[in-house]
């Protein structure tokens, strides 16, 4: 599991830590991190050219002890200052290793063809830093445009505890990042600015993240496998509403998501031409009787309402995907019927009453909006799907490719997230699982080339046969 803490949370976690340790000991350990993962980098030091971009505070003093050691291995090295209180003993280490320093106020307005550095180091500010980046830093990385860009904890300008970038901020290659995650690594859009992420473990003791990712391994642990007395009844059914005369592909490939395997039997209640079509494609598909999970919405049409409020009466989890999302709102829940809401971002804002764009740059908030208003877990689709419980905890997903933007997808996952729903997680865990399980059989499948969602719901069984402890 990777794990995500907030500013207010390693600020606490690091203060103990240096209670116990020498004066500036934590800053040397983070320091001698970044410097080897410059130098890795690069592929080595010697010769390199590396700028510093430099602002106050210990972000800054980051970037200028591991450029010390940077130098001191060889690399030509200069801190551009972009604050008049620069780390002095960072400044001063930098100054004793041969670096050198362009002051405060006096930085250049272009660089020599010959003397473009490798990299750019991104010292500007750290995680107490507010969202956006003054002209200064604007102008000195536009002198650097095109220069590979390696971030001091996060990208400088992004908001670090809810992923969002409502400013300019600093688009970097690599983001090497101390002690622990923090959101803004995993949750869109700022994780598209943080490159590859690299972790400096600083030994601090952390309480519970509220943003999680779960890894093959979680996966594994989570995943329900049919024991010596299990059969298709305990193992789970699920029942899909999905698909209509207009929308038949909808129900077709909510069906194949559901039919992957994980649950026991998949039944299907509906347009009865799209049944047809169902058990010619899926003949171990049964008609309508008792589940332990629904799935109803890709597809349905003007019946979604209906669909939706005649699987609420059962009681059992419900997942709430397209066409159905919209009677959300009006739903008898009386029955206590846990729901899982799978919108896009178009649907969410439809939801919550606020543009789509907004919902695409607030991903974070609006999951748990949504998942506080309508009490339910919303799994909200995206590059970096975001899982969210009423409670406040949330997931990201971060398998999956760009080929897996194709129509039809969300119709599989709905599908898949049912099965887990009836094969007994709980709803938090199936939506995380069915979303990992999901992306991970798109990449399979795709082998970097462009997909169908048929093809992912056919990869699952090989996904989860690639599982740590599976044979």
């Amino acid at each position: 599991m990777r794990r995500a803490h907030t500013v207010q949370q390693v600020r606490a976690a690091e203060a103990e830590r240096m209670a116990l340790l020498p004066e500036g000991a934590l800053m040397a350990a983070a320091a001698h991190g970044l410097a080897r993962a410059v130098a890795a980098f690069l592929g080595g030091t010697y010769g390199r050219r590396v700028v510093l971009l430099v602002g106050s505070g210990d972000n800054g003093g980051d970037a200028l002890h591991a450029g010390a050691g940077l130098a001191r291995d060889g690399a030509w090295v200069e801190a551009w200052l972009l604050s008049d209180r620069p780390h002095a003993a960072g400044l001063a280490a930098l100054r004793r290793a041969g670096g050198r320093v362009r002051e405060h106020g006096a930085l250049p307005t272009s660089v020599p063809p010959d003397r473009v550095p490798d990299v750019v180091v991104d010292g500007i500010v750290g995680i107490g830093g507010r969202p956006g980046l003054r002209d200064e830093a604007r102008a000195a990385l536009a002198v650097l445009a095109g220069v590979p860009v390696v971030a001091v904890d996060v990208p400088s300008g992004v908001d670090v505890d809810t992923g969002e970038t409502p400013g300019p901020h600093v688009v970097a290659d690599l983001t090497v990042t101390f002690g622990t995650l923090k959101p803004a690594h995993l949750l869109d859009p700022a994780s598209a600015a943080c490159g590859a992420v690299e972790l400096v473990d600083l030994g601090l003791g952390l309480p519970a993240a509220p943003v999680e990712a779960l890894g093959a391994a979680d996966v594994a642990a989570l995943l329900p496998v049919p024991g010596g007395r299990d059969h298709k009844y305990t193992r789970g059914v699920v029942g899909v509403r999905s698909g209509s005369a207009t929308y038949p592909g909808a129900g077709l490939l909510s069906v194949a998501g559901a039919a992957c395997g994980l649950a026991g039997m998949v039944r299907y209640v509906g347009d009865s031409a799209v049944a047809d079509r169902v058990r010619e494609a899926h003949p171990e598909v049964v008609g309508a009787g008792r589940v332990q999970a629904w799935v109803v919405g890709s597809g349905g049409g003007a019946a979604a309402g209906e669909e939706l409020a005649a699987a609420v009466a059962d009681g059992v989890p419900v997942l709430v995907d397209a066409d159905a999302l919209a009677h959300v709102p009006d739903l008898d829940r009386s029955t206590g019927a846990p729901l899982v809401l799978t919108p896009h971002a178009g649907e969410a804002a439809s939801l919550l009453g606020v543009e789509r764009a907004d919902v695409e740059a607030r991903m974070l908030t609006h999951a748990r909006d949504a998942a506080a208003r309508h009490d339910a877990v919303v799994l909200l689709k995206g590059r970096r799907t975001v899982v969210a419980a009423p409670d406040g905890r949330v997931r990201v997903n971060t398998t999956g490719t760009p080929w897996l933007g194709t129509a039809g997808a969300g119709d599989v996952l709905g599908g898949l997230t049912g099965a887990l729903l009836a094969a007994g997680l709980d709803p938090f865990d199936a939506a995380s699982v069915g979303a990992w399980l999901h992306g991970a059989a798109a990449v399979l499948v795709s082998r970097g080339g462009p997909i169908v969602a048929g093809q992912v719901a056919g990869a699952v069984a090989d996904v989860v046969r690639g599982l740590p402890g599976r044979s």
